[in-house]
């Protein structure tokens, strides 16, 4: 069994996708347009270029994104992604570019269960928790 994250971006995904490229390093392993479903029903004019589905490599882990509906702003509650990293420097560098134009959580800090930890929530709204290795 495997589980797969899927974020709906309301309309954002290729702004989230370059920013992850650039702060996370993501592949994009398939991107599908709604213009390319076989439904016509599936597009309009507004939504031709918007993504209906894409596949995403960050590290090891597969997540998969769209743009959703476009019907207001996108909502990501209740969950968090987590990067665990082997070094406090990889942390403190990945935490600040996450955090840039997002809002910090909890800062980073050493815990009793980590020599770093925090939280932030990225421009896009995604909260992300960033973790040393112990």
């Amino acid at each position: 069994m495997q589980i797969t994250p899927y974020l709906f971006f309301d309309g954002h995904t290729d702004e989230a996708l370059a920013f992850y490229k650039k702060v996370l390093g993501a592949q994009v392993e398939m991107l599908m347009r709604f213009k390319d479903s076989p439904d016509p029903g599936m597009s309009t004019p507004d939504m031709a270029e918007k993504v209906m589905h894409g596949s995403v490599r960050i590290g090891n882990a597969t997540v998969f994104v769209s743009d959703g509906m476009c019907d207001g702003r996108a909502k990501f509650e209740g969950f968090s992604l987590t990067i665990s990293v082997d070094s406090v420097a990889e942390a403190e560098r990945l935490f600040a570019a996450l955090g840039e134009g997002g809002q910090v959580q909890m800062p980073m800090s050493e815990t009793f269960f980590a020599p770093r930890f925090g939280m932030v929530a990225d421009r896009f709204g995604v909260s992300w928790q960033v973790i040393v290795n112990k």
